[in-house]
Formats: structure tokens, C-alpha cells, sequence
């Protein structure tokens, strides 16, 4: 791997992980595109995955610091009892929420991206992940308009919806954040609030899968230059995850009534070039 294509996929990393397009799916996409010979299942890879997830994880840790810290105060009880509770069940709709993904990640996740891990696979899944977000926005459309639930509204069974929803990010194409902004809109969250819980969630998951695949270096020799574009690949992927996730958490603010629309309409056009690009 060459300096620029570290950089590139780092960008790809930081931004597609929080934008509702699939940072699977571009990773898959991408390189087949320009021609680079990059297997993102391979030894060699394993190191710069685990740098750029550990980047990732560290900027939304940053951006979304504000929010532990209140919840670890609530917790402790000094803004009071009621405060105290609000921010105990915080956690645990997280902890369901995350549930799904750690059972049937441990039991497919492998099966499922060698299956559908092509490129051809990951165009024709973005597409989907673009009919998922648009179909979305017309069904919400179509309904009454009313403001959205608070995080701490959720219920339980709520938040396990949200984590299957997740699940779906096991295919190649997939969005991780747009399938579930999906499901918490579903359970009647607005957009701001579905990506608030979404890159909350999305923490714990990535920290989840920085520590597993680290646990799979202790069997790999890797070379000292690799590290260093590791290490270079974890900074670019931070520093485009916390803009990213700043521009996001702005725009879904903003554009309550068709925040998805843009992004499914990206991954229809992306998905179908692509699909019939690497099928000449």
C-alpha cells in the first residue's frame, strides 16, 4: 500500500463511516475502481484497519464527549434521582442495542462478507441502502407530522429494533448509520435524535471490533513501514470522522424533512454505475 492509498481509504474510513453510505461498501468499491490490489480481509491490511477504526472511535469520542459526561454524571446521582435513572437507562438501551450485532456478527459477519464480500455485491447492496433511505423518507412524509422522542423515551424493545437494524450493516453496501437513523426513526425518533443514538451506539461497536481485530495481530509479523502508514491512516481517518460527524450532526438539525434523500440518491447512482462499470 502506497502513501496515497492510505490516505484515500482513511478519508473513505472517516467520512462513510457516519455518512449513511457504507464505509464497507466503499472500501469493497473503490479500490476495484482505480485497480488497487487491496484485500481488506488480508494480514497485511489488518493493522491499518485496526489504526483507522481506532481513529474513528477516538474522534466521535471526542465530538460526543459532552454527552458521556453528562451521562456518567446523571449516573452518579448528583443531578438527582430522576436525572440518575434517565442516564442508567441511557446505558442500557445501548447495551440492548448493541446486543443483535455482537450475536449474529459473531455468527455470520465472516460467512456474509465472504459471500457477498465482491465488488459487483457491494454495488448492487448500495443501491439497496439507497432504496432503504429513500423508501424511509417517503414513509415518514406521509405521516403526521410531530416532534420527534427524546433518547431517554426509548424503550427497550426499541432499542433492539434499532440493533437488528444495525445487523443489516453485515452485507457489503450497507450503511451501519443509515440503517440505524432508520430504525431509530422508525421508533419515532427525528433525524437528529435516530443519528445521535446511532454514533452513540456506533462507539462501543468500534471499539468492539478495533479490540478483536488487535487481538488477531499478536499472530501476524507486521513490517515497520506498515505501521507507520497505520499510524498516518488513524490520524486522516480522525480528523475526517470528527468533521464529518460535526457537518452531520448540523445537517440532520437542520433538514428534518429529507436529511436521508440526498444520501439515497447518491448510493442509487454510485450503486448502478458501479454495478455495470465492473461488470464490462
Amino acid at each position: 500500500m502506497t502513501l496515497i492509498q492510505a490516505i484515500v481509504i482513511a478519508i473513505l474510513q472517516g467520512a462513510t463511516e457516519l455518512f449513511p453510505v457504507s464505509s464497507l461498501g466503499h472500501a469493497v468499491i473503490v479500490p476495484a475502481l482505480l485497480g488497487w490490489v487491496v484485500d481488506p480481509s488480508g494480514d497485511m491490511f489488518l493493522p491499518f484497519l485496526v489504526m483507522l477504526h481506532l481513529g474513528t472511535a477516538i474522534a466521535l469520542l471526542v465530538f460526543f464527549w459532552k454527552d458521556w459526561a453528562a451521562i456518567a454524571r446523571g449516573i452518579s446521582g448528583r443531578d438527582g434521582s430522576q436525572r440518575q435513572a434517565e442516564s442508567i437507562h441511557i446505558v442500557a438501551l445501548l447495551v440492548v442495542a448493541t446486543i443483535p450485532a455482537v450475536i449474529i456478527g459473531f455468527l455470520l459477519e465472516h460467512w456474509l462478507r465472504t459471500l457477498f464480500g465482491t465488488a459487483r455485491f457491494a454495488a448492487i447492496f448500495l443501491f439497496l441502502n439507497g432504496l432503504l433511505l429513500l423508501l424511509t423518507e417517503r414513509i415518514k412524509a406521509r405521516q403526521s407530522m410531530t416532534e420527534g422522542g427524546a433518547i431517554a423515551s426509548l424503550t427497550y424493545a426499541d432499542a433492539a429494533i434499532i440493533g437488528l437494524w444495525q445487523c443489516a450493516a453485515f452485507f457489503p453496501g450497507i450503511s451501519r448509520s443509515g440503517a440505524t437513523i432508520i430504525g431509530g426513526l422508525f421508533r419515532n425518533l427525528n433525524h437528529e435524535g435516530a443519528a445521535r443514538f446511532s454514533f452513540l451506539m456506533a462507539q462501543p461497536v468500534i471499539f468492539a471490533a478495533t479490540v478483536r481485530e488487535a487481538m488477531h495481530l499478536r499472530h501476524v509479523a507486521v513490517p515497520q513501514g506498515q505501521m507507520q502508514l497505520a499510524a498516518i491512516g488513524a490520524v486522516v481517518a480522525a480528523i475526517t470522522a470528527l468533521a464529518s460527524t460535526a457537518f452531520l450532526m448540523r445537517y440532520f438539525h437542520n433538514h428534518e424533512k429529507w436529511a436521508l434523500s440526498p444520501f439515497a440518491y447518491y448510493c442509487l447512482a454510485v450503486g448502478a454505475a458501479c454495478f455495470f462499470y465492473l461488470g464490462r
